[in-house]
């Protein structure tokens, strides 16, 4: 089918029907924070909404030519494949990442009901609008117009809603689970387009994601006798600004992040810091800095870790030649045959991506991206989105995208624009009519 026809037929974003869904799905999003063990989404209220609009122009209840697919790994925690068949054998493209868990909303901290759709102008206000339900809402209004209008297609076009994005404290919910049992295989075929970014343009790369933990034991002692502690803050000051400079020296900007347009390099820096409490006239015993290590896709993430534990095993065994702060500041107690210690560990990491500007599916998303939104401009960020590398190691043609707002991302009063979600579709509509051709 020509790809002129193709645009024609499926026109522009119904924005009553859009908006009607939205409200629905958004009225759940209470249910949809994910922060175990404490709050557990329950992702099937949002595929009941989806299934609501779907299903009648579904092969299951013989109403249309929709292909559906309920997949669930834990009670109440679906997934939904979406197909819409075409003529070719073989020839595929794929809507994929539009996730129906949310980031935890406190409505105390915001300036209207997050777990409400509120509508001011052109603003369609509530936790998810942007990240993700917005995006759940504009590819399911995508497959009913499909289903409605029958355009005869030479691509199958598929869409995943996933559950369990937001979280990876809970796995073999979510796409991770299709993966693995071959669901998402025929994908391979041809491009998929991960809608969960954000600010209408190509997003090309991501960054990796190493949280970590400092754990620093010293000497607990009276600060007035301080030549007799071993003051954990202070190791852990001077032993992080080392592995600092060290891990900036290693791992310094890449070439390949100035044609990616990434915002930042690589960083490894503190973001927390605890100790067990005690007295202001107290050297504590231990203390704990946590953070992350921000990486771009050029660097491997194990490596990193490797390299994170040299620094600090070489820290451990060389205490004596570590900067101190003054002149009864030390780490080792010869006297007591005490030394202070770090211990690194580190939660679960995740590698960041680069998209394969070389493949039809980028150069694809450019063009529609340019003729939808006026202009295109691709741009790369340290922020991560998990599964995405694994896709891409297993052989997918990933693109990613997103009609959200960055500003509002996981932020407070959260919000997208109508307006862009309706240049979102006629992206979706111009990336199925080129690939046409």
């Amino acid at each position: 089918m020509a790809a002129s026809s193709v645009k024609e037929i499926l026109g522009d974003l119904n924005k009553e029907s859009f908006v009607e869904l939205l409200t629905k799905v958004i009225g759940e999003s209470k249910f949809l924070q994910n922060n175990p063990p404490e709050l557990i989404p329950e992702e099937d209220r949002v595929v009941k909404h989806v299934l609501d609009c779907l299903l009648p122009h579904s092969t299951t209840t013989g109403g249309g030519p929709l292909v559906v697919n309920h997949v669930t790994y834990f009670p109440g925690r679906g997934n939904l494949i979406v197909e819409y068949p075409g003529t070719e054998p073989g020839k595929i493209l794929s809507f994929v990442g539009m996730h129906m868990d949310v980031v935890t909303a406190n409505p105390n901290d915001w300036n209207f009901d997050p777990f409400s759709l509120s509508i001011d102008g052109d603003k369609l206000r509530g936790r998810g609008t942007t990240d993700c339900l917005g995006h759940v809402v504009l590819v399911t209004e995508l497959m009913k117009r499909l289903a409605e209008t029958k355009p005869k297609l030479k691509s199958t076009v598929v869409a995943v809603f996933i559950a369990n994005e937001e979280n990876s404290a809970i796995t073999g919910v979510g796409i991770d689970a299709l993966v693995k049992d071959g669901l998402l295989e025929k994908l391979k075929g041809g491009p998929l387009f991960w809608i969960d970014t954000a600010d209408k343009q190509p997003c090309i790369g991501t960054g990796g994601m190493i949280p970590w933990k400092l754990h620093v034991t010293g000497k607990l002692f009276h600060s007035g006798l301080a030549h007799k502690a071993i003051n954990p803050l202070e190791l852990g000051m001077e032993a992080l600004k080392k592995i600092q400079l060290q891990f900036y020296n290693e791992f310094p900007p890449h070439p390949k992040e100035q044609v990616y347009g990434f915002a930042t390099p690589s960083t490894m820096k503190p973001t927390q810091w605890s100790y067990p409490g005690g007295g202001i006239n107290q050297i504590p015993g231990e203390c704990t800095i946590a953070g992350d290590v921000r990486l771009t896709p050029f660097y491997n993430v194990k490596d990193v870790m490797e390299k994170l534990q040299e620094y600090v095993d070489d820290i451990n065994e060389n205490l004596d030649k570590l900067d101190t702060r003054g002149p009864v500041s030390k780490y080792i107690l010869h006297d007591e045959n005490l030394r202070g210690s770090l211990t690194l560990t580190f939660d679960e990491a995740m590698s960041g991506v680069a998209c394969n500007l070389d493949s039809r599916g980028f150069h694809v998303l450019c063009k529609a991206t340019e003729e939808a939104v006026g202009h295109v401009k691709p741009y790369s960020i340290t922020g991560s989105l998990p599964l995405i590398r694994e896709l891409q190691e297993e052989g997918f043609d990933v693109q990613t995208a997103g009609y959200g707002l960055m500003a509002t991302y996981h932020a407070k009063n959260e919000y997208c624009l109508l307006s862009d979600m309706c240049q979102g579709y006629h992206v979706f509509t111009s990336i199925i009519a080129q690939l046409e051709d």
